[in-house]
């Protein structure tokens, strides 16, 4: 019998708050007595009262708390001609820096210069003072179909300000308005700068278009500075990483940026109904790698233009050299691997004076071609020298005609030529060597 039942008894009423019979035998209580309480009922009373206040502070305990209110997202909903769209949006003065590096010295570059760095001669006509800057946020790196864009930044100049926008995506499955913008500004652009765009960022977003039944805008003239800075920092232990190449190139420190790899999970507690504010720091560094896209762009063509001035990284002079060779402008080539080649006396030093013995070649100068390997054979590492030994002994053989000294050159090269090819070429040098030093002796006896 439980507690309540218990109870009931004890106090005289029943089940239901009917009251107890009394038996016949029990004597006809007085009805001025006073009634005397069961103890026993008012113990159980107690114990009752107690168990119900601990019953209930247990069930406040394991009840959920409300959680907080989402905090708000770093992008307000605008309406326009294709329908409201998520946007964040901020204009930058003219005197704006990223690190060392103005934003508006990309408005200073030269089409014929940025089509020589980037080696796209399409790009020599494109007027550079409509670029459009662009760099996306996804939720995920893999690609394909599953891949969403959640963050399209873009980034153009107005004058010499820069305007950066940010379209949103608030909700999976309403990309349409947002991608028709981004057609839209598109279509006002002469040309996209990215950094890895040719590779990931147009093309998911082409995808994109397609499976939102969007029309895919054209494709405009695409200058992608990832392929760029591998070609020019290539000499630098870090590559040409983006972090590395804000830090180092443009002396911007990031501080509080949100890892890239974390991006993605962001977004997604953010679709659970999480704290939208936790997506400015996303925000954030979108907005870092569009400003870096134009601070790069300006001192990339600055330094080439420049043709080596005086203080520049050796390495990077190198790296110049090898894009302007590439390109065929020879005279800046020249005059990149001769500054790197003074600036260095290492590795840097011997691949430029190597490089500059080959334009010196190339104009007709072969002393100066000589002399130059000769100068990098001076410092060069044991895995340098014999590719410089074979340049040697073609150069003396062939353009400088001294046979001994090819020959010389030539039983030294044996790492950097096949051993058959090396051997007809000792052979070779042997046999016209010998036939030079008959013809003299016979020469000399005639004049005898």
């Amino acid at each position: 019998m439980d507690l309540k039942r218990k109870l009931a008894r004890l106090g005289g009423v029943g089940p239901g708050g009917k009251p107890v019979a009394v038996p016949s035998s029990v004597p006809e209580a007085r009805v001025d007595a006073v009634p005397v309480p069961d103890p026993r009922a008012a113990a159980l009373s107690r114990s009752i009262e107690s168990w119900a206040e601990r019953q209930g502070a247990a069930i406040a305990r394991r009840a959920p708390t409300s959680a907080p209110r989402p905090g708000p997202l770093p992008a307000e909903p605008r309406e326009t001609p294709h329908g409201v769209v998520h946007l964040a949006e901020r204009v930058l003065p003219p005197d704006h820096h990223h690190g060392r590096a103005p934003l508006a010295e990309a408005l200073d570059v030269e089409a014929p210069l940025v089509a020589s760095l980037a080696l796209q001669p399409g790009l020599t006509g494109v007027d550079f003072q409509r670029m459009l800057f662009l760099d996306t946020e996804t939720t995920g790196l893999a690609g394909g179909t599953g891949t969403v864009p959640f963050l399209v930044g873009l980034a153009w100049f107005e004058g010499r300000s820069m305007r950066v926008r940010q379209l949103f995506l608030p909700r999976l499955g309403e990309e349409a308005p947002m991608l028709r913008l981004l057609a839209e500004h598109m279509a006002h652009s002469s040309c996209l700068v990215t950094f890895n765009g040719k590779s990931f960022d147009w093309p998911l977003l082409r995808t994109r278009f397609v499976l939102n039944r969007v029309p895919t805008p054209p494709e405009l003239p695409h200058l992608d500075l990832l392929h760029c800075s591998r070609r020019v920092f290539k000499y630098r232990g870090a590559g040409a990483r983006l972090v590395h190449l804000e830090e180092q190139v443009l002396g911007h420190q990031r501080v509080g940026d949100v890892d890239g790899s974390l991006i993605p999970d962001l977004y997604f507690r953010f679709l659970r109904g999480e704290d939208g504010s936790a997506l400015t720091p996303v925000l954030e560094h979108n907005a870092n790698d569009l400003l870096l896209l134009a601070a790069l762009l300006g001192v990339l063509v600055r330094r080439f233009r420049a043709s080596g001035a005086e203080g520049e990284d050796p390495r990077d002079l190198l790296g110049f050299a090898g894009v302007a060779l590439r390109a065929r402008d020879y005279e800046r080539a020249h005059a990149f691997a001769r500054a790197a080649a003074a600036g260095d006396t290492g590795a840097v030093g011997v691949e430029a004076l190597a490089l500059a013995s080959r334009l010196s070649r190339r104009v007709g100068d072969d002393r100066t071609a000589a002399a130059n390997l000769q100068r990098a054979l001076a410092s060069a590492r044991a895995d340098q020298a014999a590719p410089l030994h074979l340049s040697l002994a073609k150069l003396y053989e062939h353009d400088l005609k001294d046979l001994p000294r090819a020959l010389h050159h030539a039983r030294l090269c044996a790492p950097a030529e096949g051993s058959d090819a090396l051997r007809r070429r000792i052979q070779r040098l042997e046999r016209k060597l010998s036939r030079t030093t008959r013809e003299y002796t016979l020469d000399f006896g005639g004049e005898q």
